[in-house]
């Protein structure tokens, strides 16, 4: 059975975890696996929006696996070629969890079911997000002896209020879902069985777009995070001014003019 499914409908990419039995914890094969999915996702110019899930409702994922990943960070020798990779590369784990991997288009999160430790950190690597109203999130790394090295302690100040993101950071206790939306974690809480719908409705609104703006956006925004507020505005100017030299930018008021539906090619 495969552990990572990767799907393609139109220019939506589906990635779904596929551990069920053990709560889709992440072990080293699914980290080589999300890490060439990623990839592919990026320099696959079809693909516009990905969309990532558990393949079952219930359990988004419970983090890495701690007898099989966790040991293997503690000096466990490799077994297989999934260990193997995973040892020669340290970038590979970093890229899976979406810690060091822009993939470069948006990512929505459909969590439909509880997301902990590394399965909450996925969750910060996306754009936009839909979770069950049944969901629990947290990040237990301090209850376990270890830390919450997916850009926990970075990423999440920066999408919750300080001081929620330090108790969630620092007790280790687990939220709800209606608990985060209302900080703002979320786009949508909706009942479980309604995520990916939801989620899928997201990616399609997205996907009629054209993508050369949609992803030249997504890269202003992402990447003006800490600049000064001239740096940002300086950058927004150069990445935004190729896109007006795009034919999908003489497609769009084109085709309002006409009175039709847009057809963006990508270029």
């Amino acid at each position: 059975m495969e552990k990572v499914l990767f799907e393609k409908e139109g220019h939506i990419a589906v990635v779904k975890l596929n551990r069920p039995d053990v709560r889709n914890a992440i072990c080293p094969e699914m980290i080589v696996r999300l890490c060439e999915i990623w990839d592919e996702i990026k320099h696959n110019k079809h693909i516009r929006v990905a969309i990532v899930t558990s393949s079952e409702d219930g359990i988004f994922c419970s983090g890495a696996d701690l007898g099989r990943y966790i040991t293997l960070l503690n000096g466990r020798p490799a077994e297989d070629q999934w260990d193997q990779k995973i040892l020669d590369d340290e970038s590979v784990a970093k890229r899976a969890f979406l810690r060091d991997m822009d993939v470069g288009k948006p990512v929505i999160a459909a969590i439909n079911g509880h997301a902990i430790a590394g399965g909450m950190e996925i969750v910060h690597g996306t754009d936009l997000r839909v979770a069950s109203e049944t969901a629990l999130f947290g990040l237990q790394e301090a209850k376990w002896g270890i830390f919450p090295a997916g850009a926990s302690t970075v990423r999440l100040p920066e999408q919750i209020p300080y001081v929620k993101a330090m108790e969630m950071l620092l007790t280790g206790e687990l939220y709800s879902a209606l608990e985060l939306h209302q900080c703002g974690f979320f786009n949508y809480c909706v009942p479980e069985k309604e995520v990916f719908t939801k989620a899928w409705c997201l990616a399609e609104k997205i996907a009629r777009n054209a993508p050369i703006a949609v992803q030249a956006i997504r890269r202003s925004v992402r990447s003006s995070r800490g600049l000064s507020l001239q740096e940002a505005l300086d950058q927004e100017f150069e990445i935004a001014m190729p896109v007006f030299r795009t034919k999908d930018a003489q497609e769009g008021p084109r085709s309002f003019l006409e009175k039709r539906n847009p057809v963006y090619i990508g270029e």
